[in-house]
């Protein structure tokens, strides 16, 4: 039996592809890099540790001890952890870190899958056990977005698609073709709280892969929690990427967003 070992960030994402991974045999060590992270994934895991994004070593010595040569990293870790007082990464991940000439998410993930192949071990695409969560194009919802939502939309996709290859973040806020709010380091929920404030209601959301996106890390996700923030900011639509962005939880996400007479849609 192949073991796998799961980097876990906080959402149902972790736990979904812990599921997956055991009903596909795969002998499952879950490793929480967050307190957040969704404890119902020890359900699914062979072996469960916590420990710390900022512990580099320490990680680094569990995946080796263990003799794990195969991880997928998923789930949400934001960056802005790096700026948080309180956070102090170990030694190994302050060389690290100090190594980058720039703190993009890219830049990031791929010096520490460097540092995992260093040591033999191979970060694989995170959606290939869940691809299933990757909606085709098409309207998920009842309600279609209007002609007006349908502009922002396109609009959207090419401010998102711009920022995605900046390397900046992945999802903009959108009304009436002009910009609300683009994410950065705060993350989605965020960005959509203050394009929902300054929109005054009825913003288009548009989350995007980026186009140099790579499926090993940072793959675009949307769940429950982005329809709660999105009613919450009064926004009234969202665009995804078709076959390019997670959709978690897609019965519990649906029937919130009919509640609350919310459109999906699949671009």
């Amino acid at each position: 039996m192949q073991k796998l070992g799961i980097l876990a960030g906080v959402g149902k994402l972790p736990v979904e592809c812990a599921k997956a991974a055991k009903n596909l045999g795969y002998e499952v060590y879950s490793i929480a890099l967050l307190p957040d992270t969704d404890s119902e994934i020890q359900q699914y895991s062979s072996k469960f540790e916590s420990i710390s994004v900022a512990n580099l070593e320490k990680l680094l010595e569990y995946l080796e001890q263990n003799e794990i040569k195969l991880v997928t990293m998923i789930g949400k870790v934001t960056k802005e952890l790096l700026f948080k007082a309180g956070i102090q990464p170990d030694q190994r991940a302050m060389q690290l870190i100090m190594s980058l000439t720039t703190l993009n998410d890219d830049a990031i993930m791929l010096a520490f899958i460097e540092e995992l192949k260093k040591i033999g071990i191979e970060t694989f695409d995170q959606t290939s056990l869940i691809k299933t969560l990757m909606p085709a194009a098409g309207v998920l919802t009842k309600r279609a977005p209007d002609p007006r939502e349908e502009q922002d939309i396109e609009f959207g996709f090419q401010i998102a698609k711009e920022l995605g290859r900046l390397d900046i973040g992945q999802t903009v806020v959108i009304k009436n073709r002009a910009v609300m709010a683009l994410e950065a380091i705060e993350g989605t929920d965020a960005c959509i709280k203050r394009g929902g404030d300054l929109s005054g209601g009825g913003a288009v959301v548009v989350k995007v892969a980026k186009p140099q996106q790579d499926s090993r890390f940072d793959v675009p996700t949307v769940g429950a929690k982005t329809i709660e923030v999105m009613n919450s900011a009064g926004a009234s639509t969202l665009a995804i990427e078709a076959d390019k962005t997670l959709l978690v939880e897609r019965e519990k996400v649906l029937q919130l967003a009919e509640s609350c007479n919310l459109a999906i849609v699949a671009r």
